[in-house]
């Protein structure tokens, strides 16, 4: 199940990139640079899973080796090296995405069986606002041209993975607050978007992705100044 969630969240990233034209307004430089940024910013965000996990008491991650930033036990040899380069040799760049292996995690041994999931599910989204702030940081500091204009891609490549990552639709992260925020009268809420989740998803990205853009474009443009790269 976590592999199909894992396909689904890459395919929907690859459809947010494809429809909002963001990969199509890039050069090939700059579309390979952004596949290069991608990557290991999936792998850090998967990472803080873990390692929120293990500090609530979940060793899960630790003891599958997965707590760690080495790529190498994140790579997912279809996800994360042969799709993307197939994708990149086939549409000469135009549609590129790619996905980490999801870190181990089981809720169950979380000393905070109502909250832990949610700090567990933020860690994630957390850890890419604080990448895109720092190099938003570095960005304000270098002058106007083509290596700033690349540095802004990291910044709006983790901006994009945490936004979308924290809207309240399951299998994303943001599912999970919303689940401790139901009522138990409300279990029924649950058990649909548990089945139906990833059908409302793709809804989502299709017909109301316009919905967070703007709450995309304010944080890219408050961690940049203002810097344009579309």
């Amino acid at each position: 199940m976590k592999q199909v969630y894992s396909i689904i969240l890459a395919l929907s990233i690859f459809t947010v990139f494809n429809l909002y034209y963001f990969i199509l307004g890039m050069n090939e430089l700059s579309q390979l640079f952004f596949l290069i940024v991608i990557i290991p910013s999936a792998i850090i965000h998967e990472y803080m899973h873990g390692w929120m996990a293990d500090r609530l008491g979940d060793p899960t991650a630790r003891y599958a080796g997965r707590l760690s930033l080495n790529p190498v036990v994140h790579i997912d040899p279809i996800g994360t090296l042969l799709l993307p380069f197939i994708l990149f040799i086939s549409t000469g760049g135009s549609f590129l995405f790619a996905y980490a292996k999801p870190v181990p995690y089981n809720p169950y041994n979380l000393r905070n069986q109502k909250w832990g999931p949610v700090l567990v599910a933020f860690a994630g989204p957390a850890a890419n606002l604080v990448l895109a702030a720092v190099f938003g940081v570095i960005v304000q500091l270098m002058p106007t041209g083509g290596l700033a204009e690349l540095l802004a891609l990291i910044v709006y490549a983790n901006v994009l993975l945490a936004i979308f990552n924290l809207v309240p639709i399951p299998p994303l992260d943001g599912s999970k607050l919303l689940y401790a925020l139901l009522p138990d009268s409300m279990v029924g809420v649950r058990q649909f978007l548990d089945k139906y989740g990833w059908i409302i998803l793709l809804l989502f990205i299709f017909q109301f992705f316009y919905l967070i853009q703007p709450i995309i474009i304010f944080f890219f443009a408050l961690f940049t100044g203002g810097i344009g790269v579309f």
